[in-house]
């Protein structure tokens, strides 16, 4: 009884802006990782490095009197740069793809290194017109719904922007590859291209998020981008267990989608904040996060599995 009582319900509320910007930035990661995990069908471990080498391009151009916002295209090129290695050492090289995305994540970690000149650096929030920061979802209410709706009207034009590209020829060569590669290739598609392209794509949005997310927490680390992937799968499984019948059979199904792994990645931080305010500990956080990711991998394949048992048994 004591436990409970010490839970402070506002302590709760007054955690959910910083977790609910979050969510909406590592959203734009969760999009990279649907991109190359759902659409693609390949495992790609690239994104613990891209989104640090974003977050890293992104703070030491900021350092050296480069627009924030123009950072922000830098970082989605290194992202892309990141992709294009791996799927280089994928389809030159013949490397199967998870063992490629794992090399090329290692030698990220080395390159950070080398472009921040050290394990992390900072840059003054108060100094830069920083294009997200924390300092904005701690500000006054007018400043609050300012940054919030730039952010989420962000994110729609990103969203659109995917649903027209996927939806020409090449876009749709894109998702042919990752559907049946065989086929794909049968009908005259070149699927080692369109792998390498996706490859870029997606690490390029992983990359951007990155340089996001380092404006947002004024700092870039070597060690930020590490369990991404966790986080954007959580997005992306959270999305689709939870929206996912909302989604199926609509006339705008494929964008429907791509909103929904944004709000599963809202979700997923909005869980994290629940609990921290249990009084969790914070350094059981990765396991809290695997357990989540686990939890919703498994509904689709268990509501499937005693779902037919049911129908069954009628």
């Amino acid at each position: 009884m004591a436990y409970f009582m010490s839970l402070n319900p506002m302590s709760l509320l007054r955690a959910l802006p910083s977790s609910i910007s979050q969510g909406l930035i590592w959203g734009i990661m969760a999009l990279g990782v649907y991109i190359t995990f759902r659409i693609l069908d390949f495992a790609d471990l690239t994104v613990d490095g891209s989104l640090a080498t974003g977050g890293a391009v992104a703070v030491m151009l900021i350092r050296a009197g480069v627009n924030p916002a123009v950072s922000l295209v830098f970082a989605f090129i290194v992202g892309m740069a990141a992709g294009f290695i791996t799927g280089m050492l994928h389809t030159a090289l013949g490397i199967p793809g998870i063992l490629a995305s794992i090399l090329t994540q290692i030698s990220l970690y080395s390159i950070n290194l080398n472009i921040m000149g050290k394990s992390n650096q900072a840059i003054n929030v108060d100094q830069y017109a920083l294009v997200v920061s924390l300092r904005y979802v701690t500000a006054d209410t007018t400043t609050k719904i300012l940054f919030f709706g730039g952010v989420i009207i962000g994110c729609l034009l990103l969203v659109a922007v995917l649903y027209w590209y996927f939806g020409t020829e090449q876009g749709c060569a894109i998702r042919a590859t990752g559907c049946n590669e065989t086929m794909a290739s049968a009908q005259g598609i070149n699927v080692n291209f369109h792998k390498v392209l996706a490859l870029m794509i997606g690490n390029g949005l992983v990359g951007l998020c990155g340089g996001l997310y380092a404006q947002y927490q004024g700092a870039a680390d070597v060690n930020m981008g590490r369990g991404a992937i966790v986080i954007g799968l959580a997005a992306v499984i959270i999305g689709e267990v939870i929206f996912g019948k909302f989604c199926a059979g609509k006339k705008l199904a494929f964008a429907y989608t791509l909103i929904s792994v944004i709000f599963g990645a809202v979700l997923y931080y909005i869980v994290i904040a629940f609990v921290l305010w249990m009084k969790m500990p914070s350094d059981d956080m990765k396991l809290f996060s695997a357990i989540v990711v686990a939890v919703f991998l498994s509904i689709p394949y268990l509501k499937a599995k005693y779902g037919k048992k049911g129908g069954a048994v009628k």
